[in-house]
């Protein structure tokens, strides 16, 4: 959008947000910057779609993304920063977002927003950030602009007690702070079922008779090309894998949403799937043997499923003492082994025991801290809470 049409539609939000009347059973939902159909936003969707469909529910959605969401007839999508889009948000009595809205944008006093967040964190947030090494901003601004930005939530999603500590220090958020566990979990509870990982294998032509390594690393803070745009280059030996693994193996690729990196993986075709912008990651977790990551929180939410975890943290000391730091001991507190070479990934998966693994003190230990609010229910909660 051109500056000065920026300029005027902003005029146009605020003066939207004063003259349009609400509509109290309309509600906007939006996934990492409405790149995805997924995460809590889709659980509380899906939840409020099967048991209130009385309400209006309208999906924001990235311009270049809109193929994501045609598969969905039943979904009704509005461009982002598009006059409807603007209109529709003006008029929503609720908004639900997982990251993040622009900065400018000023929310109407009877608009109700809720923030599900994405994780729970291992690494440092926002005000507890000591430096900040990300394009276009600096680490007073970064910490200044979040905090604005938190001060418009009227509610916070909390998957546990150690979250909500953390969330409201780190946020400076002082209102409503509601510990109900993730939505985006009850999935991996009520859908943990063979038939439903055959159908998911099957739907996307993967093998059944090969078990599966997910690897979903996050981003580096000062590894980009632009704003928003992150590089990510993959320090795992992919030839190595296959040729240790591939028999009995595939290797499923998830890159964070923010890393821009086109993958060539045409060489591994039949070991290696880029699963990079497939809708939800709910999916790679249920049908996944194994994860492999480093410092993503996607460990938090894996540990529902009691499956072994691989760390592979190669840049460790730099990743801790340089970029963001960590809330705990993740050496001595990490469910699974920390690993730095592609040898040691490998050496990992073939001694492999998931039974053991599921049963071991560690998993059990990091379980009850983590997820014991996961029980299947987390969207009713939210929903009875903030909606109802």
């Amino acid at each position: 959008m051109k500056k000065y049409l920026l300029i005027v539609y902003k005029i146009l939000f605020k003066l939207a947000g004063v003259l349009l009347p609400v509509n109290s059973k309309l509600i906007i939902f939006e996934s990492f910057h409405g790149k995805q159909y997924s995460d809590n936003p889709r659980a509380i969707f899906e939840y409020i779609n099967q048991n209130y469909p009385d309400y209006i529910c309208y999906w924001s959605v990235n311009k270049h993304y809109t193929g994501v969401f045609d598969d969905y007839k039943d979904i009704k999508q509005v461009r982002r920063l598009s006059l409807k889009w603007l209109f529709l948000m003006n008029r929503a009595n609720y908004w639900v977002t997982n990251s993040r809205l622009p900065l400018w944008i000023t929310k109407p006093k009877k608009t109700v927003y809720l923030q599900t967040w994405h994780g729970t964190p291992l690494k440092r947030l926002a005000a507890d950030m000591e430096e900040v090494h990300m394009p276009g901003t600096n680490t007073e601004k970064y910490k200044e602009n979040f905090i604005k930005e938190a001060s418009k939530w009227d509610y916070l999603i909390s998957p546990n007690d150690y979250s909500s500590k953390i969330f409201k220090r780190a946020f400076k958020f002082n209102k409503s702070l509601i510990e109900t566990g993730y939505p985006r979990n009850d999935y991996l509870i009520n859908s943990n079922d063979d038939k439903i990982i055959e159908k998911v294998k099957s739907d996307n032509n993967l093998p059944q008779d090969k078990k599966v390594i997910l690897y979903a690393p996050t981003w580096r803070d000062n590894e980009f090309y632009d704003k928003g745009k992150y590089k990510f280059q993959i320090q795992l030996d992919l030839k190595r894998l296959q040729n240790e693994l591939g028999q009995e193996y595939i290797v499923l690729l998830r890159m964070h949403y923010l890393v821009a990196e086109q993958l060539d993986l045409s060489e591994f075709k039949g070991f290696v799937y880029d699963f990079s912008s497939y809708e939800d990651i709910r999916d790679l977790y249920l049908i996944s043997d194994v994860l492999i990551t480093d410092y993503s929180s996607v460990f938090f939410d894996y540990a529902n499923l009691k499956r072994p975890m691989i760390f592979y943290v190669y840049d460790l000391e730099i990743y801790r003492d340089k970029l963001r730091g960590f809330y705990f001991d993740f050496e001595n507190e990490a469910p699974g082994p920390l690993v730095k070479t592609t040898d040691e990934v490998i050496d990992v998966i073939k001694n492999l025991d998931a039974l053991e693994y599921e049963q071991s003190e560690e998993m059990n230990e990091f379980y009850n801290k983590f997820c014991y609010l996961e029980d299947g229910n987390a969207s009713e909660r939210v929903v009875e809470q903030v909606f109802r």
